[in-house]
């Protein structure tokens, strides 16, 4: 059984879009999969899906209301099961250490019964959404082209690596005591990046940095660029990467992007993934794509060399960029022939329009409140 959690630094992403459709699209690949939404917050991923709300998930297992059987429900959907969360039941959304091991053995009893088991991850850093997205080396990261949602990408890839680190230095230990005395002083912390502090605490606790050493050497996580709307916005997932490569010696691979797409809203209204809603969608065959690539991977796993997997993610960034420049043509095409057939009035354009004109108005507030924040930070810097 393979999992693949979905997660993103912030939410409006389109975390949910994706792990809702990438369930189906795997289960048309004769893939035997099961859907838990993990989201305990905010779950609302049956809404997504296009399922009834059910009175049993995984907030009344917690709570001892049903038993773990009873929180998977088979779907309309060809290969898919699904576990709904709950989020009816405060206090759930930080589920605590023995809640987390409670449902991580569970998880483990379906191995025999499930190729995939896709984990819909809440948003934010919470030690539970990082403990369940450090389940599989080779998570999904959901982000978007603007300025906070690339921000938060790497703000959750960067404490999934602390995560990491923290793991591998017990209780005791050199390395543990080191980082503790630096936890004191949280802002020291955050300003040590991961490529010193392999330096410090390789002198200080050698044989536990070779044990994290090893634990990234398998660490993969790959990104998806949701919410675009040109080839260009592909080009964020670059900058992503660079920053986890300088600062926190971690590499990504690119999973795919997915333009924006109208349809996405309607298929929501209408209680129907996009997958059948629209299957030839640009939207929708992003996705299969996305599913093509991750059933492609079982087979051709890199030999193991750090110069193997960074040859493979540079690959994966060229090819995103390269199907960005594709789906954009065919957006265009779609657009072209839905106004020459009168499909697509002169009220639609405008509202096109409008909303391009609304996307760019966000983006410069994101910009103008980065940059204050930046000018703040260097303010503070000063004074130290």
């Amino acid at each position: 059984m393979r999992i693949i959690p979905i997660a993103s630094g912030k939410g409006g992403v389109g975390k949910s879009l994706l792990a809702a459709n990438l369930a189906i699209a795997l289960g048309q690949g004769n893939r035997r999969v099961v859907l838990a939404d993990l989201d305990l917050g905010a779950s609302n991923l049956h809404l997504v899906l296009g399922e009834q709300a059910v009175k049993k998930g995984l907030g009344t297992f917690l709570t001892k209301g049903s038993s773990f059987e009873e929180s998977i429900h088979t779907t309309s959907y060809e290969n898919v099961r699904f576990i709904p969360g709950d989020s009816e039941i405060p206090g759930l959304s930080a589920l605590k250490l023995p809640q987390r091991m409670s449902v991580l053995r569970n998880f483990n009893k379906l191995e025999d019964s499930t190729d995939y088991l896709i984990l819909d991850l809440g948003a934010g850093t919470h030690l539970s959404i990082l403990d369940f997205f450090l389940l599989s080396p080779r998570g999904i990261v959901v982000t978007s082209p603007f300025v906070t949602a690339t921000l938060n990408a790497y703000l959750f890839l960067k404490n999934t690596v602390f995560r990491l680190l923290f793991n591998s230095f017990k209780k005791g230990t050199p390395g543990r005591d080191y980082i503790e005395k630096l936890r004191k002083d949280s802002s020291s912390l955050q300003r040590l990046y991961i490529p010193k502090l392999i330096e410090i605490l390789g002198k200080a606790d050698p044989e536990n940095t070779e044990t994290f050493l090893r634990y990234m050497n398998v660490f993969r996580p790959r990104i998806v660029m949701n919410m675009i709307d040109g080839p260009q916005d592909a080009e964020k997932a670059g900058k992503i990467r660079r920053s986890c490569r300088e600062y926190l010696n971690l590499d990504l691979e690119h999973l795919g992007v997915i333009y924006r797409d109208s349809v996405q809203d309607i298929a929501l209204a209408s209680r129907l993934p996009v997958l059948v809603y629209k299957p030839r969608s640009v939207l929708a065959q992003a996705v299969y794509r996305i599913a093509e690539k991750i059933i492609q991977s079982e087979e051709e796993e890199p030999a193991g060399s750090p110069e193997a997997f960074t040859e493979l993610n540079d690959d994966s960034f060229q090819s995103a960029e390269m199907e960005a420049s594709v789906d954009f043509e065919a957006k265009m095409e779609s657009v072209e022939e839905l106004a020459g057939s009168g499909a697509l009035s002169s009220g639609d354009l405008a509202e096109i329009i409008k909303s391009q004109q609304y996307d760019l108005s966000v983006l410069k507030k994101e910009n103008t409140l980065l940059k204050a924040k930046l000018l703040e930070a260097a303010r503070q810097g000063f004074k130290v």
